[in-house]
């Protein structure tokens, strides 16, 4: 069964250090009725830079460039099983969560998250994520 890449024009593609360079990375893999997303970052789709600096506005364009992704698969929020979440600093987490938890409408995932160090400067939340189809 050959893998299926899945690819959104609304969501900014990871994995660069020098924007003039491709990414190496797929936003998605579709593999059979699995999904998974590479990380994505709080980048703005259109510059591919860091939107703010404020850990809730970084969380909510995370998600909608994870929920682009998503669309662009046929899935949604209803499809993750699973997330993973880098957080910079690890004191963001009370706003991280608030902000998490208004955008996910109340659809239950599992979820881990770690402190860490996201790949790009000004990036204070990474999000990755796995979706299943029927």
């Amino acid at each position: 069964m050959p893998k299926n890449i899945i690819t959104s024009a609304t969501t900014p593609t990871t994995g660069f250090t020098d924007k003039s360079t491709p990414s190496p990375l797929a936003q998605g893999i579709r593999w059979g009725n699995m999904l998974f997303l590479s990380g994505q970052a709080a980048l703005d789709p259109e510059t591919r830079e860091v939107v703010s600096d404020d850990i809730q506005e970084q969380t909510v364009q995370t998600l909608k460039n994870l929920e682009g992704v998503l669309k662009a698969a046929g899935a949604s929020f209803a499809n993750v099983v699973n997330m993973r979440v880098c957080l910079r600093d690890e004191s963001d987490f009370q706003k991280f969560n608030i902000a998490f938890t208004d955008y996910m409408q109340g659809e239950k995932v599992t979820r881990t998250c770690i402190g860490g160090r996201p790949h790009r400067a000004g990036v204070n939340v990474e999000i990755d994520c796995i979706a299943m189809f029927d």
